[in-house]
């Protein structure tokens, strides 16, 4: 209780005093008050703006570029964390977010990775509360980022890849398997784009990525082919690239993608097959034979060197080479 009332007297001259004042103040009160019992009132004074501090921080997160998928979990998190602990954002104590952490992963049974997510965020919240001259110091300093086990994740062998152009039953499929793995462009950039953002004759095409930020992909000869087939063959007018196979032909969203190519898995005996799939194996592939690390980062559209280096997995099998080569 009384380093509760400590906080909100320091909270509440915030504007008014700087870092090394505050520190002082906060030394005197603790010797003072330490010599006092501190009994909470009855009376309920509703004061809480937490509601409004959340929606100004999505509001700065929206002009800052952010997704409405990405603002969207980031209310969800935040708004959760509120619930949970009912407690006044300018309140909360890192020793309440290690708590709620800790039982979060507990009751939910999450991995590491989801928890580090959480934990990022609300990092990023209590900074901008401190940025912002709302709260003085953020919570979230002293809980550090959370390890998680580096999995090898999975990608594409060339029989798989030739394995599913030779199982396609439908123009469509084809095309948008060969896009994905000669452009390693993401699923929801892919279902963004029309017909006319295709540059046939230099085979390229703009896309929007996170942020909408734009950049140039770049696709194959066997991509193009098919892609033209595909064309060829619509007798819809709609302007989307990729379209449901049933009319009214409307353009084709992620979950219809996603979907489609767990079927061709299933049918061809493929494991794991889904559309971020491509975009791993083409980084990877882009890595094996040579590729500088910042012509794929720029390629793959990613705004730090070190999420490139996450996706491009060096097979073993040139590892060993390597060694041969180099030392054996």
């Amino acid at each position: 209780m009384k380093d509760k009332l400590i906080t909100e007297v320091m909270q509440s001259l915030l504007y008014y005093f700087d870092n090394a004042q505050l520190c002082h103040l906060k030394q005197v009160l603790e010797r003072v008050v330490c010599h006092y019992d501190v009994i909470a009132s009855n009376k309920v004074i509703d004061n809480d703006d937490s509601h409004e501090l959340i929606s100004k921080f999505i509001s700065s997160k929206r002009v800052e570029g952010c997704s409405e998928k990405t603002l969207k979990y980031y209310q969800t998190t935040i708004d959760a964390l509120v619930v949970s602990l009912d407690k006044d954002v300018r309140s909360i104590l890192t020793e309440d977010l290690r708590t709620y952490l800790t039982d979060y992963q507990e009751k939910n049974q999450s991995s590491r990775v989801t928890i580090d997510n959480i934990r990022r965020i609300l990092s990023s919240f209590f900074s901008w509360l401190e940025d912002e001259d709302y709260i003085i110091k953020s919570p979230v300093r002293r809980i550090h980022k959370v390890k998680t086990a580096k999995n090898v994740k999975e990608t594409f062998t060339d029989e798989d890849l030739e394995k599913m152009r030779d199982g396609c039953e439908d123009l469509r499929d084809l095309a948008m398997i060969d896009l994905l793995a000669s452009t390693g462009m993401r699923v929801g950039e892919l279902v963004l784009l029309n017909r006319k953002d295709i540059d046939f004759n230099e085979r390229e095409c703009v896309v929007f990525g996170k942020g909408n930020k734009e950049r140039i992909v770049y696709f194959d000869a066997k991509a193009k082919l098919h892609l033209q087939r595909y064309f060829a063959s619509r007798t819809d007018e709609n302007p989307a690239l990729f379209v449901t196979l049933r009319a009214p032909h409307e353009r084709i969203n992620i979950g219809g993608i996603e979907q489609r190519f767990r079927e061709i898995g299933k049918r061809l005996s493929i494991s794991k097959v889904h559309p971020h799939k491509f975009r791993r194996t083409l980084a990877t592939m882009a890595i094996d034979k040579g590729m500088p690390i910042e012509q794929l980062q720029k390629l793959l559209g990613h705004q730090k060197i070190d999420t490139t280096l996450h996706y491009a997995m060096v097979k073993q099998s040139n590892v060993k080479a390597a060694h041969r080569k180099y030392l054996g």
